[in-house]
């Protein structure tokens, strides 16, 4: 069977396309990939931990003994539906506040919008580093349980808890869909640097490799459970304020840049 011409073409075009706005904006997709790769140590596996013990428990008593082997174990604890399904809330987020920060710009005229996203971004990473030296008390940013529980996070709970039961499959997918719009200082901070970009396609990656990012942590919580991901955060805080700081000044480089 011959391959369309016209659908080669299409398909290169869009690869070529892809390429291009992920090198137009390497810095800032570098920047939220160490952001998320930080802050799923030292944020994540505090507050989405619990959503991932609670699966990989939920589908390791769901698998027959007779079945149970190492394999079905991994690929039980790794929640690839789950993180699939974040990924698609947070990219769909990316592109919505690109979007709505080019139309904004095209109707207004409002050129700073994007260096302004840029610096907010900055300033939220930073406000971040100095919550973890203890020199800033934001608990909202840092995830801590003393911020209390808003009417949106109750909502999402209530529609995300009948997923639990058996987060296998396209249960497990539409949990993270769910997950992925409870409020988080962090993803407030990413969403703000994709809005930037002015391009839904460039949003949509960035929020993805934000994604990539929380994913280690986040299996190696499911992996080896609570404990050994406590471990891993106390050793990340050490590590992640002075890195969050560099993010800070990186975001604030790409806004000075989009202004000259």
């Amino acid at each position: 069977m011959e391959t369309d011409p016209l659908l080669l073409a299409i398909l290169g075009a869009g690869i070529a396309h892809c390429r291009a706005v992920a090198v137009e904006h390497g810095g800032l997709l570098a920047s939220l990939f160490v952001a998320g790769l930080l802050g799923s140590v030292t944020h994540c596996v505090g507050m989405c931990g619990p959503f991932v013990l609670a699966q990989a428990v939920a589908r390791l008593e769901a698998t027959p003994v007779a079945r149970m082997s190492e394999m079905r174990r991994l690929a039980g604890a790794a929640l690839l539906p789950y993180h699939l399904g974040r990924a698609t809330t947070y990219a769909a987020l990316g592109a919505a506040a690109a979007a709505l920060a080019a139309g904004t710009i095209s109707t207004t005229g409002l050129r700073w919008l994007s260096p302004a996203l840029l610096a907010a971004a900055a300033l939220l990473f930073l406000g971040y580093a100095l919550a973890h030296l203890g020199w800033l008390r934001l608990s909202w940013l840092r995830g801590s349980a003393g911020g209390g529980e808003t009417a949106w996070s109750r909502t999402v709970g209530r529609i995300a808890r009948p997923l639990f039961a058996n987060p296998v499959g396209w249960r497990g997918y539409l949990l993270g869909v769910a997950l992925g719009f409870l409020p988080c200082g962090l993803l407030y901070g990413a969403l703000a640097a994709a809005a930037a970009s002015g391009q839904p396609l460039a949003g949509a990656f960035a929020m993805l490799v934000f994604t990539a990012g929380t994913v280690p942590a986040l299996l190696a919580v499911g992996l080896a459970g609570h404990l050994a991901g406590q471990r891993f955060r106390e050793a990340a805080l050490q590590l992640a304020p002075a890195l969050m700081l560099v993010n800070a000044a990186t975001l604030s480089y790409l806004a000075w840049r989009t202004i000259t």
